[in-house]
């Protein structure tokens, strides 16, 4: 019996993930050139599809991936500690020592803070790298999120007293609760079982949206690039943040671990989840980060390629 054709429509999305969020960012650029009022009015589902995103994460995962996630746990929360808690404070009492109050100074913050994507273990596959254990640091980063991002807060400027900086927190923590209940309720009751088709469906779901939101977030950096010089030393900054992260947490880790370990733990450190916090910031705040957040996404689905790339020039022993 043929397969229905909407299962079908989404497992050829599923299985074209890498070309679909390619074809997204262009669309992105494109679509804030051709259409500005279309990509600004799409800035509204931002902080839904988000949400629905890491909803299907965990759909994905489901108990028994969660379990899986977990194990070697230990390396795992010191990986966490240091590339989602110390970083980023590091970096925000270097700012706030030199009264740097930008957006660009909180973006940059934000991305330090953040917990790995929820695409990193399809990073991984793409590449080569360890999928267990990209999606172990994806599991523990995102479960820390809420504690690791709280002293992080506390020392952020522009974010308020610490009562404001504490409702973000509980709204950060609620977010995650609600989609990791939903998603592992609905595996655990049987809703949703573990099938090919089931998880065809939710990979192709995940794609659509990934590409949806890259078309939104996309929507205001096109013009910027057009606009001049101005824009041209953030998105180099984005460069050297995105891939720079990856590259010095694999100069760190290659004598320690084994080569597909080393090259997981680098994309999650260089390839964080910063639009999550885009459904917990007040919304004036959040409008300034979307040039930003849009800039973030092009070194971000550009990993596989250019990583791959240079774990082979390193002589990476990847298997």
């Amino acid at each position: 019996m043929p397969k229905p054709l909407i299962i079908s429509l989404l497992a050829t999305l599923a299985r074209q993930g890498r070309a679909v969020l390619l074809v997204g960012l262009a669309l992105g650029i494109g679509t804030g050139l051709v259409l500005p009022d279309l990509a600004q009015a799409l800035q509204v589902i931002i902080a839904p599809v988000v949400a629905t995103l890491l909803f299907l994460a965990f759909l994905r995962l489901g108990p028994e991936g969660v379990r899986a996630g977990l194990a070697g746990w230990r390396g795992g929360v010191l990986g966490v500690l240091a590339l989602q808690l110390a970083l980023p404070v590091l970096a925000a009492l270097v700012l706030r020592a030199a009264e740097v109050e930008t957006a660009l100074a909180l973006g940059v913050i934000l991305v330090l803070a953040a917990a790995p994507i929820t695409g990193s273990p399809n990073l991984a596959i793409m590449s080569g790298a360890s999928a267990p254990v990209a999606l172990r640091q994806l599991v523990l980063g995102t479960l820390l999120l809420p504690a690791t991002a709280l002293p992080v807060f506390l020392l952020m400027p522009g974010l308020g007293p610490p009562a404001e900086v504490g409702a973000i927190v509980l709204r950060l923590l609620a977010l995650i609760a609600l989609a990791c209940a939903l998603g592992l309720g609905l595996r655990q009751s049987g809703i949703v079982r573990e099938t090919r088709d089931s998880l065809a469906v939710i990979d192709g779901c995940a794609t659509l949206l990934l590409a949806v939101i890259v078309i939104a977030l996309m929507g205001a950096v096109g013009p910027a690039l057009l606009e001049g010089l101005a824009i041209w030393p953030v998105f180099a900054l984005v460069l050297v943040l995105g891939f720079g992260l990856q590259i010095a947490t694999l100069l760190v880790l290659r004598d320690r671990l084994p080569g597909g370990q080393v090259a997981a733990f680098s994309q999650c450190a260089g390839n964080r989840n910063i639009a999550l916090f885009l459904g917990v910031l007040p919304p004036a705040l959040a409008s300034d980060l979307f040039l930003f957040i849009g800039l973030y996404q092009i070194p971000m689905y550009l990993t596989p390629a250019v990583m791959g790339w240079l774990y082979a020039r390193l002589r990476l022993q990847l298997a």
